[in-house]
Protein backbone atom coordinates (compact mmCIF):
# COMPACT_ATOMS: atom_id res chain seq x y z
CA UNK A 1 0.00 0.00 0.00
CA UNK A 2 1.37 3.71 -0.53
CA UNK A 3 0.37 6.18 1.43
CA UNK A 4 0.57 9.95 1.79
CA UNK A 5 0.59 11.62 5.12
CA UNK A 6 0.11 15.03 4.97
CA UNK A 7 0.78 16.42 8.89
CA UNK A 8 2.82 19.41 10.04
CA UNK A 9 3.54 18.05 13.58
CA UNK A 10 6.70 16.10 13.40
CA UNK A 11 6.29 13.85 16.14
CA UNK A 12 2.81 12.67 15.45
CA UNK A 13 4.21 12.13 11.29
CA UNK A 14 7.47 10.08 12.95
CA UNK A 15 5.31 7.77 14.81
CA UNK A 16 2.85 7.31 12.13
CA UNK A 17 5.21 6.90 9.40
CA UNK A 18 7.36 4.43 11.29
CA UNK A 19 4.04 2.15 12.35
CA UNK A 20 3.01 2.21 8.78
CA UNK A 21 6.44 1.09 7.41
CA UNK A 22 6.56 -1.46 10.37
CA UNK A 23 3.52 -2.87 8.09
CA UNK A 24 5.26 -2.85 4.79
CA UNK A 25 3.68 -0.26 3.89
CA UNK A 26 5.34 2.95 1.89
CA UNK A 27 4.91 6.47 3.22
CA UNK A 28 5.44 9.68 1.49
CA UNK A 29 5.98 12.48 3.98
CA UNK A 30 4.39 16.46 3.39
CA UNK A 31 4.55 18.65 6.19
CA UNK A 32 1.78 21.12 4.72
CA UNK A 33 -0.54 21.34 2.24
CA UNK A 34 1.00 23.03 -0.77
CA UNK A 35 3.31 20.08 -0.11
CA UNK A 36 0.57 17.66 -0.18
CA UNK A 37 -1.39 19.06 -3.12
CA UNK A 38 1.68 18.86 -5.08
CA UNK A 39 2.07 15.31 -4.18
CA UNK A 40 -1.09 14.36 -4.39
CA UNK A 41 -1.20 15.22 -7.93
CA UNK A 42 2.19 14.16 -8.49
CA UNK A 43 1.94 10.64 -7.63
CA UNK A 44 -0.58 8.00 -7.63
CA UNK A 45 -1.34 7.03 -3.57
CA UNK A 46 -3.58 3.82 -2.34
CA UNK A 47 -5.23 6.06 0.45
CA UNK A 48 -4.05 9.61 2.14
CA UNK A 49 -3.93 11.17 5.74
CA UNK A 50 -4.70 14.56 5.97
CA UNK A 51 -4.32 16.40 8.76
CA UNK A 52 -7.06 19.32 9.18
CA UNK A 53 -5.14 22.09 10.62
CA UNK A 54 -2.17 22.60 8.58
CA UNK A 55 0.34 25.11 7.40
CA UNK A 56 -0.19 27.40 3.68
CA UNK A 57 -3.29 25.22 2.83
CA UNK A 58 -5.77 23.57 5.75
CA UNK A 59 -6.73 19.78 4.70
CA UNK A 60 -10.10 20.65 3.61
CA UNK A 61 -9.46 22.84 1.09
CA UNK A 62 -6.10 20.47 0.33
CA UNK A 63 -8.80 17.51 0.01
CA UNK A 64 -11.33 19.34 -2.01
CA UNK A 65 -8.58 20.61 -4.43
CA UNK A 66 -7.02 16.93 -4.82
CA UNK A 67 -10.98 15.59 -5.31
CA UNK A 68 -11.07 17.67 -8.53
CA UNK A 69 -8.74 15.56 -10.11
CA UNK A 70 -8.46 12.39 -8.05
CA UNK A 71 -10.89 10.38 -5.99
CA UNK A 72 -8.12 8.53 -3.64
CA UNK A 73 -9.76 7.24 -0.08
CA UNK A 74 -8.33 9.77 2.32
CA UNK A 75 -8.71 9.81 6.26
CA UNK A 76 -8.87 13.05 8.17
CA UNK A 77 -6.61 13.20 10.93
CA UNK A 78 -7.42 15.69 13.63
CA UNK A 79 -7.60 17.46 16.83
CA UNK A 80 -11.30 18.84 16.01
CA UNK A 81 -13.84 16.71 18.16
CA UNK A 82 -17.02 18.38 17.89
CA UNK A 83 -19.93 16.45 15.84
CA UNK A 84 -20.54 19.88 13.42
CA UNK A 85 -16.67 19.78 12.60
CA UNK A 86 -16.72 15.64 11.88
CA UNK A 87 -20.08 16.21 9.65
CA UNK A 88 -18.08 18.78 7.95
CA UNK A 89 -15.22 16.67 7.84
CA UNK A 90 -16.89 13.31 6.84
CA UNK A 91 -18.42 15.59 3.44
CA UNK A 92 -15.22 15.25 1.90
CA UNK A 93 -13.13 12.76 3.75
CA UNK A 94 -13.84 8.98 3.28
CA UNK A 95 -13.07 9.00 7.50
CA UNK A 96 -12.42 10.84 10.58
CA UNK A 97 -10.02 9.68 13.41
CA UNK A 98 -9.56 12.40 16.33
CA UNK A 99 -6.65 13.50 18.47
CA UNK A 100 -5.23 11.58 20.24
CA UNK A 101 -5.57 8.14 18.56
CA UNK A 102 -4.42 4.71 18.74
CA UNK A 103 -1.81 3.71 16.38
CA UNK A 104 -3.82 0.37 15.65
CA UNK A 105 -6.58 1.74 15.01
CA UNK A 106 -5.40 4.25 12.31
CA UNK A 107 -3.83 0.55 10.57
CA UNK A 108 -7.09 -1.01 10.99
CA UNK A 109 -8.92 2.07 9.47
CA UNK A 110 -6.67 2.35 6.23
CA UNK A 111 -6.91 -1.40 5.55
CA UNK A 112 -10.38 -1.22 5.57
CA UNK A 113 -10.36 2.11 3.35
CA UNK A 114 -8.22 0.23 0.99
CA UNK A 115 -10.63 -2.49 0.90
CA UNK A 116 -13.25 -0.51 0.08
CA UNK A 117 -11.67 1.17 -2.56
CA UNK A 118 -10.49 -2.01 -3.80
CA UNK A 119 -13.61 -3.28 -4.31
CA UNK A 120 -15.27 -0.52 -6.08
CA UNK A 121 -12.96 -0.86 -8.31
CA UNK A 122 -13.32 -4.01 -9.25
CA UNK A 123 -16.74 -2.80 -10.59
CA UNK A 124 -15.31 -0.22 -13.25
CA UNK A 125 -16.43 -0.29 -16.52
CA UNK A 126 -13.03 0.97 -18.89
CA UNK A 127 -12.42 1.46 -22.44
CA UNK A 128 -8.42 3.22 -22.92
CA UNK A 129 -8.42 5.98 -20.68
CA UNK A 130 -12.17 6.17 -20.09
CA UNK A 131 -13.45 4.84 -16.52
CA UNK A 132 -17.02 4.33 -15.81
CA UNK A 133 -17.73 3.23 -11.75
CA UNK A 134 -21.49 2.22 -11.62
CA UNK A 135 -21.13 2.23 -7.91
CA UNK A 136 -20.39 5.86 -7.09
CA UNK A 137 -21.57 7.32 -10.73
CA UNK A 138 -17.84 8.63 -11.48
CA UNK A 139 -17.18 8.68 -15.01
CA UNK A 140 -13.50 10.14 -15.64
CA UNK A 141 -11.06 10.14 -18.47
CA UNK A 142 -7.59 10.35 -17.68
CA UNK A 143 -7.16 12.90 -14.68
CA UNK A 144 -10.46 14.51 -16.19
CA UNK A 145 -14.18 14.24 -14.42
CA UNK A 146 -16.67 14.05 -16.51
CA UNK A 147 -19.98 15.43 -15.40
CA UNK A 148 -23.25 13.58 -17.06
CA UNK A 149 -26.90 13.71 -16.45
CA UNK A 150 -28.83 10.05 -15.43
CA UNK A 151 -29.54 9.63 -18.99
CA UNK A 152 -26.21 10.16 -20.32
CA UNK A 153 -24.60 7.61 -17.95
CA UNK A 154 -26.95 5.04 -18.55
CA UNK A 155 -25.97 5.64 -22.41
CA UNK A 156 -22.45 5.41 -21.54
CA UNK A 157 -22.45 2.25 -18.87
CA UNK A 158 -24.45 0.49 -21.67
CA UNK A 159 -21.88 1.53 -24.32
CA UNK A 160 -18.75 0.32 -22.29
CA UNK A 161 -20.70 -2.81 -21.20
CA UNK A 162 -21.00 -3.54 -24.58
CA UNK A 163 -17.17 -2.73 -25.54
CA UNK A 164 -16.36 -3.22 -29.20
CA UNK A 165 -19.61 -4.79 -29.94
CA UNK A 166 -22.17 -2.50 -32.01
CA UNK A 167 -25.28 -1.43 -30.15
CA UNK A 168 -28.25 -0.73 -32.18
CA UNK A 169 -30.82 2.54 -31.46
CA UNK A 170 -33.47 -0.26 -30.78
CA UNK A 171 -31.45 -1.31 -27.99
CA UNK A 172 -30.18 2.14 -26.53
CA UNK A 173 -34.21 3.07 -26.53
CA UNK A 174 -35.10 -0.26 -25.16
CA UNK A 175 -32.66 0.15 -22.25
CA UNK A 176 -33.26 4.08 -21.12
CA UNK A 177 -36.35 4.15 -21.87
CA UNK A 178 -39.57 3.05 -20.18
CA UNK A 179 -42.07 1.41 -22.71
CA UNK A 180 -44.57 3.40 -23.94
CA UNK A 181 -42.59 6.79 -23.47
CA UNK A 182 -43.57 9.20 -26.10
CA UNK A 183 -39.73 9.93 -27.62
CA UNK A 184 -39.15 11.35 -31.19
CA UNK A 185 -36.79 9.25 -33.41
CA UNK A 186 -34.14 11.20 -33.40
CA UNK A 187 -33.54 11.63 -29.73
CA UNK A 188 -30.84 8.41 -29.65
CA UNK A 189 -28.84 10.66 -32.23
CA UNK A 190 -28.84 13.40 -30.12
CA UNK A 191 -28.16 12.05 -26.73
CA UNK A 192 -24.95 10.17 -28.34
CA UNK A 193 -24.19 13.88 -29.51
CA UNK A 194 -23.90 15.05 -26.27
CA UNK A 195 -22.36 12.16 -24.93
CA UNK A 196 -19.59 12.35 -27.64
CA UNK A 197 -18.99 15.99 -26.54
CA UNK A 198 -18.70 15.62 -23.23
CA UNK A 199 -16.19 12.52 -23.60
CA UNK A 200 -14.45 12.64 -27.08
CA UNK A 201 -14.94 16.44 -27.08
CA UNK A 202 -11.74 17.97 -25.78
CA UNK A 203 -9.21 14.54 -26.53
CA UNK A 204 -7.49 13.34 -29.78
CA UNK A 205 -8.65 10.05 -29.30
CA UNK A 206 -12.18 9.61 -30.23
CA UNK A 207 -13.80 6.42 -28.34
CA UNK A 208 -17.34 6.87 -29.33
CA UNK A 209 -17.92 5.77 -33.34
CA UNK A 210 -21.11 5.38 -35.49
CA UNK A 211 -21.39 2.15 -37.73
CA UNK A 212 -23.73 3.66 -40.64
CA UNK A 213 -26.73 1.89 -41.27
CA UNK A 214 -26.13 -0.58 -37.87
CA UNK A 215 -25.69 1.76 -34.38
CA UNK A 216 -23.15 3.04 -32.20
CA UNK A 217 -20.13 1.46 -30.65
CA UNK A 218 -17.23 2.25 -27.80
CA UNK A 219 -13.73 1.14 -28.71
CA UNK A 220 -10.04 2.39 -28.32
CA UNK A 221 -8.96 0.14 -30.96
Amino acid sequence: MKILLVEDDEKIAGLVKKTLRLEGYRVDWAVDGEEGLYLAESNNYDVMIIDWMLPKMDGLTLLKRIREKKNTPALMLTAKSDLNDKITGLGVADDYLTKPFSLEELVARLKALYRRNKQLKTNLLKVGDLELNPDTKEVRRGNRKIELTAKQFELLKLLMANKNRIVSPAMIMENLWEIGEEITSNVVNVYISHLRKKIDGPENKKLIKTIRGMGFKISDE
